[in-house]
């Protein structure tokens, strides 16, 4: 078999008896060992495990949504009876006693599990080097960031690790990650698919997010996942829309901003003529509060991350809190000012106003456009150690993604080109809330005219 495979490729060479489940996890596992220690990937292997699953779809039912598919996930998603560290040395031995909503859904569908991935500590980051454990390198350039904080989770699948994997996105986790690795990656609309069994980071940001090579791949996973389940209280289900047979697109002038990559920006001015030549009309937009996105994020982030981090005590389950890494600790203590008394007007509540103003930005914006096209990153995967010293310049590397997440809509990374040094390039499409069946309806016809074809790094 050649990986990688699609969903659809997979069980079809399942059910046509081309290849076995038992030989799919052969194949990934070969990878995994392989490559591995090189370039930080996964901090724990189930193999033991996914060979059970193999063993038991070679037995039986091939028909399930997942059946046979290769998933990882990223550790800070909760899996009964196997280690989940959240990419701290706080949690280095916890062993769950329950599995998440979504990990739940995406075996419950026939998924065959492979591993735990790394990823930023308690999801701070921004380029995979946060992690208590080493950081994780770009399989498209070991001197480069996978992106953050789902580092594991995109290196795992462009690198042949894994065919499909979960991760997070509170401020661009999942979409920036894909988008430096050449992958598609979701962040669906805030409540739409359960939180439960996934440990927190900003409790009004936070999403689950998808990995996958295709957006037919992702569009499965999402159906999967989506809906109720009984213990996360913001989930709501929806009914599948009719897809729409005319869009209109908008690109919003605020987004061309100094700092923005040349390759970035022809590449955005490449995708819009490309939606024009299938007949798709692409308006110009604006955004007026856009420059107030990153300082309103890491305001209401950290005020919700030094809440979220409180269960962590050291008791109940845990090392001691002196173990809190270097970001987790600049984060608690900038949310823990913002909050405190005579500070809590001056920041985190005015915050919250210009985040209801930027909200209104979007509502005006969708009223005459159904979708957004927009940067994911100002550049390509940066090196190594290129904003280790310096927080607020990573922060800032957050500057396009954090909007669908203040605002609460969803946004799809989709790979479109890569640069003169060989690194994949992106775009994203932002829509309006409950929207993703629309986005990922564009994400195909997008992929369908410029002939995309999926290929792994190693």
């Amino acid at each position: 078999m050649n990986i990688p495979l699609t969903i659809k490729e997979t069980q079809d060479g399942l059910k046509s008896k081309k290849f076995s489940a038992v030989e799919l996890v052969d194949a990934y596992l070969a990878q995994i060992k392989k490559y591995n220690s090189e370039y930080n990937v996964f901090l724990t292997v189930t193999e033991e495990l996914a060979y059970a699953k193999a063993k038991e779809i070679d037995r039986g039912d091939k028909t399930s949504h997942l059946a046979g598919v290769i998933v990882s996930y990223k550790d800070i998603f909760l899996t009964k009876g196997v280690r989940t560290t959240a990419g701290s040395k706080i949690l280095e031995s916890y062993i769950p006693p329950y599995s998440a909503t979504s990990v739940s859904r995406i075996e419950a569908a026939g998924a065959i599990p492979i591993g735990k991935l790394y990823c930023d500590a308690f999801a701070h980051g921004a380029s995979g080097e946060n992690s208590d454990f080493g950081r994780t390198l770009n399989p498209w350039g070991k001197e480069y960031v996978p992106g953050g904080s789902s580092s594991g989770s995109a290196a795992s699948v462009s690198a042949g690790m894994s065919l499909i994997s979960l991760g997070s996105d509170t401020g661009g986790s999942t979409r920036q990650p894909a988008n430096f690795c050449n992958l598609v990656g979701l962040k669906p609309t805030y409540g739409v698919i359960p939180r439960y069994g996934v440990i927190s980071m900003s409790s009004s940001l936070d999403t689950i997010g998808s990995f996958a090579h295709t957006v037919d791949d992702i569009e499965i996973m999402f159906d999967v996942m989506r809906g109720t389940d009984g213990y996360d209280s913001t989930v709501s289900n929806f009914k599948k829309p009719n897809i729409k047979n005319k869009f209109k697109l908008g690109i919003a002038k605020e987004y061309f901003i100094d700092g923005l990559d040349s390759e970035v920006e022809n590449m955005i001015n490449d995708v819009k003529k490309t939606y024009e030549k299938i007949g798709i009309e692409v308006v110009e937009l604006t955004l007026p509060h856009t420059k107030y996105m990153v300082p309103v994020y890491y305001i209401i982030q950290p005020a919700e991350v030094s809440s979220n981090l409180g269960r962590f005590d050291g008791i109940r389950y845990g090392s001691a809190r002196q173990s809190f890494g270097e970001e987790a600790k600049r984060r608690i203590m900038i949310g823990s000012y913002v909050l405190s008394a005579g500070y809590y007007d001056a920041y985190y509540e005015k915050a919250m106003k210009v985040r209801t103003k930027i909200i209104n930005d979007f509502d005006e914006a969708f009223k005459t456009v159904d979708a957004i096209i927009s940067p994911v990153s100002p550049t390509p995967a940066f090196k190594l150690g290129a904003n280790t010293s310096d927080p607020l310049k990573m922060y800032l590397e957050d500057i396009y993604t954090t909007t669908a997440n203040l605002v609460g809509i969803p946004g799809l990374a989709i790979p479109s080109t890569f640069s003169k040094s060989g690194l994949p390039i992106g775009f994203q499409l932002l829509g309006p809330r409950f929207s993703e069946h629309q986005l990922f309806e564009l994400g195909k016809k997008y992929h369908k005219e410029i002939d995309y074809k999926p290929k792994i790094a190693l």
